[in-house]
């Protein structure tokens, strides 16, 4: 029996439960381009969720994939190992001209295994050698991975109770803003690691993302990232910046800490840094700190060359100068606007994010499914996120036309005025 592309059967019948996005968005997609894509049936859909931010320059961007096609056509070395080639030359050269100097950044850049996670699994793993100490500082609802290490960091308790074994090695402090308006929580964090018996055991290093994507959007102000890196390094410890949703342009810039007073030892990268949605990881990490042995944190996928050759092109497309940064925060201020109107229908709804980060939380999941649920109905893709799934989260690409971007903010709106007009929980 042959079984056909738009035969949704097999992902039942075949795929691991494990499954999740392709349960809330149930057809089968076979073409992509730009923010748009279109499944079997013919029908398009606006993606405002860009692979959770793998696709900050859309889908199948016409430069990258030129070049693409033009690296395999003249058998371009495809799989290298970590050997050198022309292709990670130029990728290099590329982040060193246009992303590092720029920013004073003297940062090595290390791969490894190609998904975010192990970005995180060796940045942990290189902060407690450098160090000698075991302990690791994360943060409530940060998100940093699922495998053991990472998953340790991750303080989601759906995640964590997979992991078979006790995660371990880590000590989770409250993030900014988890204690409420005006408690200022790195005043908690200087004095659990000054105090000998607090029982916070002196760190190898703390990790934070400046935008939690999968903890709700809950976004750190400047002041405490600023804070928070300057205890760090006051007790001897590393700071880890995740880089790995919130950078490439999300927040407004290409690190989402650039311009701040803040020093990162070590920086994590993933999803979007291929710039084509491929498969790629990278750790930024200080000189001084770049101590790991041979192959002492390798992957047999470490470096993906296809991935080289379009995060180059993304690099020097976006990067080169502040045009792309200017279109960002055009579409930024579109965007704060109309949540602005859906956070409106539903009492007690507020704001949450940074840049193009942003999300409405509207208090529950069950009604934030919906509206997403809704939405998807009338042809958009947009996703919730959130230790209860309560945050509608808007993760559009970066490279959105500003006429696409607005059509899909209207679907989203008209889905929750639908919704909302007609549920109970909204009016509570």
């Amino acid at each position: 029996m042959t079984t056909h592309s738009s035969d949704k059967a097999i992902f039942t019948r075949r795929e691991s439960e494990a499954r999740s996005y392709s349960r809330g968005f149930d057809t089968v997609f076979t073409k992509a381009s730009g923010t748009e894509m279109t499944d079997a049936e013919g029908r398009t859909y606006i993606d405002f969720l860009a692979g959770c931010s793998s696709l900050n320059y859309g889908h199948n961007d016409p430069d990258m994939k030129a070049a693409l096609i033009d690296h395999i056509s003249r058998d371009g070395v495809a799989m290298g190992l970590d050997l050198h080639t022309d292709a990670k030359g130029a990728f290099l050269g590329a982040f060193e001209e246009n992303i590092l100097k720029p920013r004073d950044m003297d940062h090595k850049v290390m791969f490894m295994g190609p998904t975010g996670a192990n970005a995180v699994e060796a940045a942990m793993k290189l902060a407690r050698k450098v160090t000698g100490r075991h302990n690791v500082i994360a943060f409530t609802n940060g998100f940093h991975g699922v495998t053991l290490g990472a998953l340790a960091a991750t303080g989601n308790g759906y995640h964590r109770g997979a992991a078979g074994v006790t995660p371990s090695g880590v000590s989770r402090l409250p993030y900014d803003g988890y204690m409420g308006e005006g408690v200022d929580t790195t005043d908690y964090i200087a004095k659990v690691l000054d105090d000998a018996s607090s029982g916070v055991d002196a760190p190898a290093a703390i990790i934070l993302e400046t935008v939690q994507g999968e903890g709700g959007l809950n976004a750190a102000n400047r002041e405490w990232v600023e804070k928070v890196g300057k205890l760090a390094h006051e007790h001897g410890a590393l700071l880890i910046i995740d880089d790995i949703q919130a950078g490439c342009g999300r927040t407004g810039s290409f690190f989402s800490f650039d311009g701040w007073d803040v020093q990162p030892d070590i920086v994590t990268m993933a999803k979007s840094a291929s710039g084509f949605g491929l498969p790629m990881a990278l750790m930024l990490i200080k000189p001084e700190h770049d101590i790991f042995g041979p192959a002492e944190h390798n992957g047999t996928f470490r470096g993906n060359t296809h991935a080289f050759v379009t995060a180059k092109v993304a690099i020097e497309k976006f990067w080169s100068d502040d045009t792309f940064k200017g279109e960002i925060a055009e579409k930024t201020e579109i965007l704060e606007g109309e949540l602005k109107k859906l956070a409106a229908m539903v009492p007690g709804a507020y704001l949450k994010g940074r840049g193009m980060m942003r999300g409405v939380d509207v208090g529950t999941g069950e009604l934030a499914s919906e509206i997403c649920g809704k939405a998807f109905e009338k042809g958009l893709i947009v996703e919730t996120s959130g230790p209860n799934d309560e945050v509608v989260k808007i993760l559009a690409p970066l490279t959105t036309p500003v006429e696409t971007f607005r059509k899909g903010l209207s679907i989203l709106l008209e889905s929750a005025s639908e919704v909302t007009s007609n549920n109970s929980i909204a009016a509570e």
